[in-house]
């Protein structure tokens, strides 16, 4: 087994066995998120985290589209999203209309300060609250 796997697994187990509270950011790309009234709306296609905090600020989750072609890319306020276990997902109280007239982007985002200030407004979260 090569050592990276090994430090890996080694990971995972303690993880595991000390917190079902973390997660390794790998483990959340690809999750689902859902709406409370149990629709799918997209994945999580990664995760973005603030260079000096280390906090996780949004998850950026793919709508729409087939085989990747047509999707486009919402960043979620992190502090928007619930955990739900029975789901196995992430729930975000929104509908498929309020995420269509969300911020969002169609390919690789230059993310500025003011494409941030944006997606917050409309979430109706303080900029930087994750700091």
């Amino acid at each position: 087994m090569a050592t990276a796997q090994r430090k890996t697994d080694a990971l995972d187990r303690q993880v595991k066995s000390t917190s079902s509270d973390i997660i390794a950011a790998d483990k959340v790309e690809g999750t689902n998120v859902y709406n409370p009234a149990g629709d799918k709306l997209g994945t999580v296609d990664h995760l973005m985290i603030d260079k000096r905090s280390g906090q996780v600020c949004y998850a950026i989750m793919s709508f729409g589209g087939f085989l990747g072609i047509g999707e486009s890319y919402h960043p979620l306020p992190w502090k928007k999203l619930d955990y739900d276990p029975a789901k196995g997902g992430f729930v975000v109280n929104m509908d498929k209309r309020q995420l269509e007239e969300a911020p969002h982007y169609k390919s690789s985002a230059d993310w500025s300060p003011e494409y941030g200030r944006r997606v917050d407004t409309y979430y109706g979260v303080p900029t930087n609250y994750w700091i």
